[in-house]
């Protein structure tokens, strides 16, 4: 019997308890959600499963987070765009650390993490309409990946480790690679190209379809590992930011709002990858 409440999304945490720099977001084991920006810029904030929303920590001076990961230690992996930095806080702790600087990027924005505790980092340049990809490694080491594309901006490993996704928000594709089981990336392909509207952050589910924020049109997209448009769930904001799963049986799908300043959820038919 079909779930009367699949794919519907409701408001979740009050509007504008974050800032319109709200993003993340991610789930840790205990099922606690995480998202950047509360109240202020440069600030963390947690959220019960009941949505009740406060301050986490305050990151370092000058340095404002994106997207977070958190690896299977429980570590917390944060992008700090303005300072190039992949910041670090190891569970059960409140103590921001830098975990990789790497000067040349243009400004870390979403990362993804595979089996083996690699982060991958989207890299965009605004101004100019291109992007970057790195790899961090668990010991901090940086590698770029990918050079001269687009506007990269989701980012997300599929549930096998063997593709990488990567979408450009201006250019509004999104490529797969194939990645390779010491973190290369090789045969870039086209998945799914938009004609309207932008993207932003992503997530695999375990069946390895791609859960995707549209930005300005106010839904996320479900697509297939082949390429094919499966959902369209409508949001009350119009413009997320980045998605995550969590919940008990880890179906529940948060969606981070920039003109709203909240957080929407909504319950999927497949669990999160992660």
């Amino acid at each position: 019997m079909p779930d009367p409440e699949l794919f519907k999304a409701r408001v979740f945490t009050p509007a504008n308890g974050f800032t319109n720099g709200v993003e993340g977001p991610a789930v840790d084991k205990a099922g606690t959600i995480y998202a950047v920006n509360f109240a202020k810029e440069g600030t963390i904030g947690q959220i019960t499963p009941g949505g009740q929303a406060s301050l986490f920590v305050e990151l370092p001076a000058g340095s404002v987070g994106n997207g977070i990961r958190f690896n299977k230690a429980g570590d917390m992996f944060i992008a700090d765009y303005p300072k190039h930095n992949i910041l670090r806080i190891s569970k059960g702790t409140k103590t921001v650390t830098v975990f990789a600087h790497e000067s040349r990027m243009n400004q870390p924005n979403d990362v993804a993490i595979d089996d083996k505790g690699r982060l991958y980092a989207s890299d965009p340049n605004w101004k100019e309409n291109t992007g970057n990809i790195w790899r961090i490694d668990p010991d901090g080491k940086v590698s770029r990946l990918e050079a001269n594309m687009g506007t990269t901006n989701g980012i997300e490993v599929s549930p096998d480790n063997k593709t990488l996704y990567v979408n450009e928000s201006v250019q509004r594709n999104v490529w797969a690679y194939d990645l390779s089981p010491s973190g290369m990336v090789s045969n870039k392909r086209l998945l799914i190209r938009f004609p309207d509207f932008g993207m932003d952050g992503m997530r695999c589910d375990k069946a390895g379809n791609l859960y995707i924020a549209r930005y300005d049109k106010g839904t996320v997209v479900k697509v297939s590992p082949q390429g094919k448009v499966l959902q369209e769930i409508i949001l009350t904001g119009k413009k997320p930011t980045n998605v995550t799963f969590g919940g008990k049986d880890n179906r529940l799908v948060y969606v981070t709002l920039q003109d709203q300043g909240n957080l929407e959820v909504f319950r999927a038919d497949v669990p999160g990858r992660q």
